[in-house]
């Protein structure tokens, strides 16, 4: 049985929804990443963990269009070589 976390349709479904949650007034991981990117003041622990909630599905995402590139690099090798 695949597993939940290399099925491609799997980690799509959850950046558009977990990923994203909430969406308005602007997705919540990108407040997060501007957070970050302010110097990370005024928050706590929670907000952390919050970020590391809603980047996963990313982080995810990232992991299996890596797998997906070096499986493509290996198939279309040489033989010969």
């Amino acid at each position: 049985m695949k597993k939940a976390i290399d099925d491609w349709k799997f980690v799509v479904l959850a950046c558009l929804t977990l990923g994203l949650a909430p969406f308005s007034p602007q997705p919540h991981i990108i407040s997060k990443l501007i957070w970050l990117r302010d110097g990370a003041k005024g928050q706590d622990w929670l907000d952390w963990a919050d970020l590391g909630m809603h980047g996963l599905p990313w982080l995810l995402l990232a992991r299996w269009m890596l797998l997906f590139f070096f499986q493509q690099l290996k198939k279309e090798k040489p033989s010969g070589m």
